[in-house]
C-alpha cells in the first residue's frame, strides 16, 4: 500500500470486506467506527457510532485529516455524513476528512430495469444515497469515490459472504441443478480485492485537489466467466478442499431456454423477486472495471482464496 500519514476511519469493519481491509491496513493508523468493535480490537481505536441513530460524535472524537472508508450500507452513511457536516458547520468547523470512499452496489446498474418493485426501490435508494454523499463531499470540498462492486464473495477471518457460499450450500443439497443452456457473464470480486481497491482509491484521492470531481466506479473481479463456468469453478474448488464435498458432485443440468422458464414459472406468484433472480442467470452482469487494472497488478483468476464455505450469521450481503 502507498505510504501515507492519513489515518483511516473505517465503517463496516465487521463485514467480510471490512475484516479484509483491517488485515490490509495493518501497520497504519486505523479508527474503527460502528456499533461494536471487531473482536479483540483495542478500545482506544474504536469510535462508537450508530448509523441508524440520531446522535453524532463530538468533533474532538474524530481523527483529523482522515480517509473515510466505508463498507456499511451507503443509505445509512450518506445521511449520517450530511448531518455531521451540517452540525460541524454550525460550530464553524469542517469535516476533518481528506477523502471519502464508500461502497454502493452494482445493483444500481444491473437492477435498474427490474420488473419487481423491491429491486426498483433498492435502485432508487442507492442512487439517492450516492447523490447525497457526493453533494455532501462537494459542499465540504472533499474528494469522493463511490464503488459499485458486483457479486462480492470470499472470507476474511471469521467473516464470509452470502452470495457464492449460498450457491455452494445449494449444490450440496441438490443432486442436480437445472440451468439455462446459455448463461450470462459474471465478474465476481473477492472481498480482499474490494478492500484493496478502496484503500488504493482513498490514498490516491487524498493526493488530488479538494475540488476534484467525484467518481462512481463499477468494479468487478479480474476474470469474466459465464454463470455456468462460475459454478463449475466453485465445484472444482470444493473437490480440491474435500473430495467428498457434495457440492462437487452436484450435476449441472443445462436446459433449453423455454423449458427452463417453464420450470421457473411457479416462482412468480410466490416471489417475483426470486423469479427475476432466477431469470438473471441468463443476463450479462459483467463489463466492469477489473481490479487488476485499478491496482496495476497481475490479474487473479477466479476463485480467489480464501472462500467462505458456510455463510456466517453476520456477513456482507449480496451486491
Amino acid at each position: 500500500m502507498t505510504e501515507t500519514t492519513h489515518p483511516i476511519l473505517l465503517f463496516g469493519a465487521t463485514t467480510a470486506t471490512g475484516a479484509a481491509c483491517l488485515e490490509l491496513a495493518a501497520g497504519r493508523p486505523v479508527v474503527v467506527a460502528g456499533r461494536r468493535p471487531p473482536q479483540g480490537w483495542p478500545g482506544e481505536s474504536f469510535l462508537a457510532i450508530d448509523l441508524n441513530g440520531t446522535s453524532l460524535p463530538s468533533p474532538e472524537a474524530l481523527p483529523e485529516n482522515a480517509l473515510l472508508v466505508s463498507f456499511a450500507p451507503i443509505w445509512l452513511l450518506a445521511p449520517f455524513l450530511a448531518a455531521l457536516h451540517d452540525s460541524l458547520g454550525g460550530l464553524g468547523r469542517r469535516l476533518p476528512l481528506a477523502a471519502v470512499v464508500a461502497c454502493s452496489s452494482s445493483s444500481v446498474i444491473t437492477k435498474r430495469f427490474a420488473a419487481n418493485r423491491e429491486d426498483r426501490r433498492l435502485v432508487e435508494r442507492l442512487l439517492h444515497s450516492e447523490d447525497s454523499l457526493e453533494a455532501t463531499c462537494a459542499k465540504a470540498a472533499i474528494p469522493c469515490r463511490i464503488l459499485r462492486p458486483t457479486l462480492i464473495y470470499g472470507q476474511a477471518g471469521d467473516r464470509g459472504d452470502q452470495n457464492l457460499s449460498r450457491l455452494l450450500q445449494m449444490m450440496r443439497r441438490l443432486p442436480l441443478l437445472p440451468l439455462p443452456a446459455e448463461t450470462g457473464k459474471r465478474q465476481p470480486i473477492h472481498g480482499r480485492q474490494l478492500a484493496a481497491s478502496a484503500l488504493h482509491l482513498a490514498d490516491s484521492a487524498a493526493r488530488e485537489p479538494a475540488d476534484s470531481a467525484s467518481l462512481r466506479i463499477a468494479l468487478g473481479g479480474d476474470e469474466t466467466l459465464s454463470y455456468t463456468t462460475m459454478l463449475q469453478r466453485l465445484q472444482q474448488a470444493a473437490r480440491q478442499r474435500d473430495p467428498l464435498d457434495r457440492a462437487g458432485r452436484c450435476r449441472l443440468l443445462p436446459l433449453p431456454t423455454g423449458l427452463f422458464h417453464l420450470l421457473a414459472a411457479p416462482l412468480l406468484p410466490i416471489t417475483a423477486k426470486g423469479f427475476e433472480a432466477v431469470l438473471r442467470m441468463e443476463a450479462n452482469l459483467a463489463g466492469f472495471t477489473p481490479v487488476h487494472s485499478l491496482l496495476g497488478i497481475e490479474p487473479e483468476p477466479f476463485p480467489v482464496a480464501p472462500l467462505a464455505w458456510h455463510p456466517p450469521s453476520r456477513s456482507l450481503g449480496e451486491s
